[in-house]
């Protein structure tokens, strides 16, 4: 799998912002992909080095509109550790 369709977007949350400030990186990735392969396309992407994924799969929740009702997609969160020292330039807003 190409690493520009592993790596979907950055999460840009409050959580993530406290996670960057201990060098941690939060990115939705596709659902299929496994740790190495998020190691590597982060590696490739960013030229940095990856110290620890931490992946977490969640489910589409219950969305209701009038009459119709289903669900929200399902999605995987990984959490990527880089080594002391480096850092990925996120651009907020995009």
């Amino acid at each position: 799998m190409r690493h520009e369709k592993i790596i979907k977007r950055a999460l840009i949350t409050e959580k993530a912002d406290r996670l960057r400030e201990m060098n941690c990186y939060q990115f939705e990735v596709e659902k299929t992909a496994n740790k190495r392969e998020i190691k590597e396309a982060v590696e490739k992407l960013f030229n940095v080095t990856v110290i620890d994924v931490k992946t977490a799969n969640f489910r589409g929740k219950p969305k209701r509109l009038g009459l119709s009702s289903g669900y929200r997609t399902g999605y995987k969160k990984a959490t990527i550790t880089l080594k002391a020292g480096q850092k990925i330039e996120l651009i907020e807003g995009v």
